[in-house]
Formats: structure tokens, sequence, C-alpha cells
């Protein structure tokens, strides 16, 4: 899944981004509201990190913007303001949480998978068909009697993969998911990620349909 934040502070922008790409996440990180905006229009996000005190704008214009436009990705705004009026504001506004600075990452990445559950209509820590499981949790994927945590990446595409089952994805599509601004994308890297999950899980895993992209069995 692809996140963005919104975060002019530097020190907090790089540890939200190592701890999001730790989970398995694609990150794209901007400091300022107008290029959070017009990031939302250039992609499609799972989530956004907003904060409020922002160089250009107030997190809540930006906010009261995307939702008047439409936009719906959940959003999730981190600010050091705690009163409780900027909570209700906040909140009536549309977003989807308010968390307070300090804040432990850990609470903070489990807060975020939450609002996307959500909001993707699903409620439980797991994503699964009749064959495979992928628990959101700890990155373990269950399949042909075989379970194993995934690598960041192989669990990014898993979870893509199972968030829309018996839907074909095609490179473009894949790559944009799980990779952020500025990482250099090898030409066959997705056919190295699906090569290393079949040969630990078997090719029944993933299915290849030829000239147009990768899926897993809806049932």
């Amino acid at each position: 899944m692809r996140i963005l934040i919104v975060e002019d502070n530097a020190m907090i922008g790089r540890s939200l981004r190592q701890a999001l790409l730790n989970e398995g996440f694609s990150v794209d990180w901007t400091t300022s509201g107008l290029d959070g905006e017009s990031s939302t229009r250039m992609g499609a996000y799972a989530a956004m990190l907003l904060d409020l005190g922002l160089p250009d704008t107030t997190g809540f214009e930006l906010l009261k913007r995307l939702r008047s436009g439409g936009d719906q990705t959940p959003i999730l705004i981190l600010t050091a303001r705690d009163a409780v009026a900027d909570r209700i504001t906040g909140l009536d506004l549309g977003a989807d949480d308010y968390i307070v600075k300090p804040f432990d990452m850990g609470e903070l990445v489990a807060r975020m998978r939450a609002v996307v559950r959500r909001r993707a209509g699903v409620a439980q820590s797991m994503l699964q068909t009749s064959a495979l499981t992928l628990d959101l949790g700890n990155h373990e994927l269950a399949f042909g009697g075989e379970k194993r945590v995934l690598s960041s990446r192989e669990f990014a595409l898993m979870r893509i993969l199972l968030e829309r089952p018996g839907t074909i994805l095609s490179r473009g599509q894949i790559e944009e998911r799980i990779y952020g601004w500025g990482e250099e994308v090898e030409s066959n890297a997705v056919d190295v990620l699906i090569h290393s999950l079949r040969k630990r899980f078997g090719k029944a895993l993933i299915n290849n349909v030829r000239g147009a992209g990768w899926m897993v069995a809806k049932i």
C-alpha cells in the first residue's frame, strides 16, 4: 500500500517514512500542503498522515479542500495540538483519526492499519481466500501447507493482490503501489518478487495472465 506523509518537520518525517517502510508500505513524503494536495491528484493513496502546522497552509484547510473536492483518502491528523476543540474540528472536517504528538510509532502504524481496514470494509486483521491467508500484523503468509513471514516488499505485493482477489493487476499498477518516489525500480523487479514467492509457496500462489499481469484466485 502507498502512504502519503504531509509533514514539514524533517526529523518526524524521516522517522515516519522509515517506520512505514519497515512495515512494508510504499511511502511518499511532502513538506507542504500544496505539494500534498498535488500528490493526491497524481496518485491514489491508501492513507495520508497529515500535520496541522504546515508552512503554506493549515492541515485543517488542506483537509477541508480535499473532502469538499470529493477525495476520500483515509486521513490521520498528526499534531502537537491537543485541545479538545481542535480534535473536534479535525474529525468534523473529515479526518479518520486524530493523533497527538509525541506518539508511539507502533501505535500509529496500528491505528493507520485499522483506519485503512475500516475504509476498505475489512474489519479483521487478516486478508484471505479459501486457499491462503495473510496476517496483516506479523506479515505471515499461509498457503499450501507452508507458513512463512514475508519480507516487507513481498508483504506489500501479496497485500495488494489479496485486497482484490480475482482482479488482474498490471506491472505498472503493482509498481505504483509498492514503490515510492525516488526509488529506482528495475524492469524485472516485480518478476523477481513473484519468483521468490512461488519458489517457497508453489506456482499456484500467484497466477500470471499473459500480457495482462498477475492475480490471486478469488476462491
